[in-house]
């Protein structure tokens, strides 16, 4: 059995989804269904035991150690964070709460759970912190990838917050003993990604005839990784990286959010043509947010030498199945822009209830 915290966001989801596929091993999922938790995208775990989902909030101490003493987990999967740099901009508070006080809370009920393990389970018990290359701060058009030692520079109230978050981790490891991995990965995109982040709002507002909204000159560069691949890396890493260790898990896929944007509009003028014309036409630029990072790119060579992993989809491919899939679901988006699913989820769930 592992736990997994937020894993009814995107990425989490995804990774939940994997897991169950992948392996035999059940997984107990923790999330608060905040805005961007949705449990339907776990609709096809639906009255499989080998998925338990509990509503609840990883700041919670007491729910955390009740879990922890039920199910016993031999790996936590750290995923449950606020990770919107725009909100964080505007609303850094809830990011601090989250992503630093609830990554401590989490740490002390795992500290606690594997001190009273016998002493082959806390051999084997690892606590899997899920982090990003934006702690690391921005990169020169010129500059070297980011590698696992390169310093920490984080420029946004998000960045700063999960930063704080790996130092935490990091120092329960070294302080305590407590067997940790941490991963850092670049953007993620795939299905069931929240229509505020960029490919999934370009794909919902060109497919609306809206106008696509580009920060800047559109020249900001960043290292992209479909959401499958990452829940692929995350696995091979929980099962044989060495605790204490970091590991970057990147795409090889540096593109411009241009380059972005003009792709998606290419694959939709293919798939889903516009009899007004080419979705390009509604590109808009619009003013740059506060302190944006120019670029971002990961080397993510340490992972593929000591574990064997490399992302399996190229951004071509992994556009295109990322594409399709918004045109195949349009009820989902629909569901996320009116936020009926939160309306739904909250007749179902009550904060500390299994199902």
């Amino acid at each position: 059995m592992i736990l997994v915290t937020g894993g009814a966001g995107f990425i989490g989801s995804n990774f939940v989804l994997d897991w169950v596929a992948e392996t035999s091993e059940p997984v107990v999922n923790l999330d608060a269904l905040t805005y961007a938790g949705n449990l339907r995208n776990l609709a096809a775990l639906q009255g499989d035991a080998r998925h338990v989902f509990v509503h609840g909030d990883i700041c919670d101490r007491p729910l955390l150690d009740s879990l922890l003493s039920r199910y016993r987990p031999r790996a936590i999967v750290h995923f449950a964070a606020e990770s919107h740099v725009d909100r964080s901009i505007h609303g850094p508070a809830a990011f601090v709460r989250t992503n630093v006080e609830g990554s401590f809370t989490l740490l002390e009920a795992a500290r606690a759970h594997w001190s009273a393990l016998p002493a082959d389970e806390q051999g084997a018990f690892r606590f899997h912190h899920v982090s990003t290359d934006e702690v690391y701060g921005s990169l020169g058009p010129g500059d070297a990838a980011f590698t696992e030692d390169h310093p920490y520079q984080p420029n946004s109230p998000y960045s700063a917050s999960k930063a704080a978050s790996d130092h935490l981790v990091r120092a329960w490891h070294h302080t305590y003993g407590l067997p940790v991995l941490t991963t850092n990965c670049s953007n993620n995109y795939g299905p069931w990604h929240f229509p505020e982040k960029l490919i999934p709002l370009m794909i919902v507002n060109a497919l609306a005839g809206k106008p696509l909204p580009v920060y800047g000159d559109g020249q900001n560069v960043r290292d992209w990784l479909y959401v499958k691949d990452h829940a692929a890396g995350i696995r091979a890493v929980l099962a044989a990286g060495r605790p204490g260790e970091t590991y970057n898990i990147g795409g090889w896929n540096e593109k411009t959010n241009l380059e972005i944007v003009h792709t998606v509009c290419d694959l939709l003028d293919e798939l889903r043509p516009d009899p007004a014309g080419p979705y390009r036409r509604l590109v808009t630029f619009v003013k740059d947010r506060p302190g944006h990072d120019r670029r971002y790119a990961i080397d993510a060579r340490k992972i593929e030498r000591e574990l064997g992993w490399r992302p399996a989809e190229t951004f071509e491919t992994g556009i295109r199945k990322t594409v399709q899939w918004y045109l195949d679901h349009p009820d989902w988006v629909a569901e996320v822009q009116s936020g009926a699913y939160r309306q739904w989820l909250a007749t179902q769930y009550a904060p500390g209830a299994g199902a």
